[in-house]
């Protein structure tokens, strides 16, 4: 029996179809939300402004916040003082991942019930009880986790979603792809296997891994041409909400590992990184824990998927690998610093680790 899960399996309200969003009232009327905060982005709000048809109704107080790009302290702290100062009841996030990790930090911070409509899918962030912060010259800071405190809805067009740039959604498909290879390894150990959430989170990484490997490409060609598909509509309802799921209820077993470990490791230490997404530093995560576990043989397998969407297999092809060894040292030590790293069931070391950076830049660069 486990006795450190912690299950918080998603928003308390979801819907995801075409005219989703004309039930957010309804989600307001349950909360006796009336001075509500939205806090947007820029591009994405004024692509989602058509589908807010609520912001006119008379009987709430709506405020406008723009924030700054960045899930960052300092930007949560603005919602928090804007909050208090207007005395807040609700607040509503608009826009993609940093947008919904950003509100759901500061709903935290202010114990303030808040609902999200994503614009684009590129990660879970929209339905974790987690924020990824960064600094505002982003640069990682690590991430703040809120289990008691989750969003009262995730409500979303996926019209609205499909008009987003291309390079998110892979970005998010790759992200997601890595729910079931950080994860696979440390669920099927003896002491966990039989543990019923687990079971079920075990469950929903296979869902996620097959359908993005069956499906991306038709729902990529079809975002392309901004055609809201069943294949687009099931995988970025994946990336943002069912991927979120597999954290939910596995909690730190099922979370992340080594891939996100590396992103955070390349966020803090290689700032050049930040011209990547997220998700495509992921990307490269996946193939550098499969390195250190020496799964060669998954690399290799994916590769056909990898180029098929033009994702980053090594820091060499990423123009980022450093010349400084002390770099690679730091890295490593980030690394190795993190407890998700070592529930995998081999031992890690830093020599391993950084043994495995190497090795990984040797393999890709023969392949």
């Amino acid at each position: 029996m486990l006795t450190d899960l912690k299950v918080k399996v998603g928003p308390q309200f979801y819907r995801y179809h075409v005219g989703a969003i004309e039930f957010v009232p309804d989600v307001l009327k349950e909360f006796s939300a009336k001075n509500i905060l939205v806090v947007h982005g820029q591009i994405s709000f004024e692509k989602a402004k058509p589908y807010l048809s609520f912001l006119d109704a008379s009987e709430y107080h709506f405020h406008f916040l723009q924030y700054t790009g960045e899930c960052s302290y300092y930007g949560a702290e603005r919602i928090v003082d804007y909050v208090e100062e207007q005395q807040i009841d609700f607040i509503i996030g608009v826009g993609g991942g940093k947008l919904t990790d950003l509100v759901g930090y500061a709903a935290h911070r202010l114990d303030t019930n808040f609902g999200v409509i994503p614009t684009l899918a590129s990660n879970c962030a929209p339905w974790t009880p987690l924020s990824v912060m960064y600094k505002e010259t982003g640069e990682s800071e690590g991430k703040t986790e809120h289990f008691l405190r989750q969003a009262a809805f995730l409500i979303t067009d996926p019209e609205l979603v499909v008009d987003a740039p291309v390079e998110y959604f892979v970005a998010g498909l790759a992200d997601t792809l890595a729910k079931w290879y950080e994860s696979d390894a440390i669920l099927q150990q003896d002491h966990l296997r039989c543990e019923p959430f687990l079971q079920v989170a075990t469950y929903t990484t296979v869902l996620c891994k097959e359908a993005i490997l069956n499906d991306s490409a038709k729902a990529i060609s079809d975002m392309k041409a901004r055609l809201a598909t069943e294949e687009f509509i099931h995988l970025s309802e994946i990336v943002f909400a069912v991927a979120g799921l597999v954290g939910g209820l596995g909690d730190k077993y099922a979370r992340n590992a080594i891939a996100h470990a590396m992103h955070d490791g390349m966020s803090k230490y290689l700032p050049a990184s930040h011209n990547y997404l997220h998700g495509e530093k992921v990307a490269y995560g996946i193939f550098y824990q499969l390195a250190v576990e020496e799964k060669w043989e998954q690399i290799e397998a994916l590769l056909p998927f990898y180029r098929e969407l033009n994702l980053p297999m090594s820091l060499q092809q990423m123009e980022l690998f450093p010349t400084d060894e002390a770099v690679i040292d730091q890295i490593v030590e980030f690394v190795d610093s993190k407890e998700k790293v070592h529930l995998l069931p081999i031992p890690i070391t830093k020599n391993l680790l950084k043994e495995s950076m190497f090795n990984l830049e040797k393999y890709i660069s023969t392949h």
